[in-house]
């Protein structure tokens, strides 16, 4: 920026840069050079970089001030398998207020990451906030970028504050895979993606692709086994322990119909009903394999199909200190990438040293790294690949033990990442994901 300003004409050089270039102001002025060197770092595209930027606090630091998300339940069979994805994103709504004590007319824009819903969820999610008391006002907006969508209405909603467009906004995710998840979900390819062979790989069922990147990879069935049975002792530890407890707002009155007799009842769902102990890698070993016979993906070492949704409230810290919000911590930055469709689970793998080098921090730098895990096979991949201590890769176990409600998780992530943060006294972390069709995404968050 330095170089671009002083080859300008000296008629076209703002004042403030003629001014900060004087000999006389460098030395007479220094509150005046300080000031506009967080001006001209404010203007340049390329913000402040390393791990003390990173920690350090700015007025216009994106913050979150309140995150948590709803039990996530088996589908098909769980607490919410008779429960609209709309219903759920209203508890998480609803809660969200409750938890925050914040104004809902200082809400702005909500954006819903969610992958199944007919039209995007578009209409009834607006109607979701409208019932849970935001006013006609506040904006809402339903995205989809596959499993990364609550992440990216979270990171969407960050850049809105970011530039200016709003103070005050909500990142979430919902999914109800119990009701909508299916061969419907998938539209189907015209001739001319059908005959593209790029194109026509965004097809292929993630099982069967991941079988592929297992056996490409090198990843044997007694790796994936054995990372899939920790994710379930640890997600069995820490439900055990109450580690969830502070993230999870129980749903009361929640309409459940008995599979056997009919029967509706109602009930109330406080826990991830899909977590299970007692599991091992050798009672994993038992099960057979579900997309190829000499396969080495199956129920156990893949994600849970599931319900839920989750809601981060999102603002301007000079905002929530304006409001008197209790900051829990700030988004740093995100990264997207895209990788071939057939090698869609290496997405973390290609998404993370492009968000920390964004930065300008290392690896080393993070103390807690929350990934998807999608497949045991993908996720087992980039953490060895990416050389990551495997202590601080989701300690608290992940989406093979508690679930993957696709279009939530991003957003759930984060409620995970800060309370563990909190927990531990620990202050930087990771989250990501791989995504269909080919793609990874990651972001930086700071604990306050």
């Amino acid at each position: 920026n330095a170089l671009a300003v002083s080859t300008l004409p000296k008629h076209r050089i703002h004042p403030l840069f003629s001014f900060a270039s004087s000999q006389e102001h460098r030395t007479k002025n220094p509150a005046a050079i300080a000031r506009l060197t967080s001006l001209t770092s404010q203007l340049s595209p390329y913000p402040p970089r390393g791990i003390s930027a990173v920690t350090a606090k700015s007025p216009d630091d994106v913050v979150v001030t309140a995150c948590l998300r709803t039990p996530f339940t088996k589908g098909g069979k769980g607490g919410f398998k008779d429960t609209p994805a709309a219903d759920l994103l209203h508890h998480a709504f609803v809660s969200l207020l409750k938890r925050s004590a914040i104004d809902p007319t200082a809400v702005e824009d909500i954006a819903v990451g969610s992958v199944l819903p007919p039209g995007g969820g578009a209409t009834e999610f607006r109607a979701a906030a409208l019932a849970a008391g935001f006013p006609v006002s506040t904006a809402v907006k339903s995205l989809n970028r596959q499993c990364s969508s609550g992440l990216q209405a979270c990171v969407d909603i960050a850049n809105a504050i970011k530039t200016g467009m709003i103070d005050v906004g909500i990142g979430a995710g919902v999914e109800s895979m119990s009701l909508q998840y299916g061969p419907g979900a998938v539209t189907e390819f015209s001739d001319l993606l059908e005959n593209h062979m790029e194109a026509a790989n965004c097809k292929v069922p993630m099982g069967v692709l991941s079988e592929k990147m297992a056996k490409d990879r090198g990843v044997s069935r007694k790796v994936q086994d054995e990372f899939a049975a920790r994710s379930y002792q640890r997600a069995a530890k820490a439900q055990k322990e109450g580690k969830f407890d502070a993230e999870i707002a129980p749903m009361e009155g929640v309409r459940w119909v008995d599979p056997k007799t009919e029967e509706e009842k109602r009930i109330t769902v406080t826990v991830d009903d899909g977590v299970r102990e007692g599991m091992t890698a050798e009672g994993l070993g038992k099960i057979k394999p579900a997309f190829a016979k000499d396969g080495s993906i199956h129920a156990g070492n893949a994600s849970q199909v599931s319900d839920g949704a989750a809601a981060v409230l999102l603002m301007r810290r000079s905002t929530a200190e304006k409001l008197g919000q209790k900051i829990l911590g700030k988004f740093v930055g995100a990264s997207v990438v895209g990788v071939e469709p057939l090698l869609m689970g290496i997405g973390p793998w290609k998404a993370i040293p492009v968000v920390l080098e964004k930065a300008g921090i290392r690896k080393e730098d993070v103390d807690l790294w929350e990934i998807n895990e999608a497949f045991a096979s993908q996720c087992v991949w980039c953490v060895r690949e990416l050389g990551l201590d495997e202590a601080k890769v989701n300690p608290n176990g992940g989406a093979i033990a508690f679930g993957h409600p696709l279009g939530c998780t991003g957003a759930r992530q984060v409620s995970t990442l800060m309370n563990e943060l909190e927990r531990t006294g620990k202050r930087v972390g990771v989250t990501s994901m791989c995504v269909g069709t080919g793609m990874g995404m990651a972001a930086i968050w700071v604990k306050e």
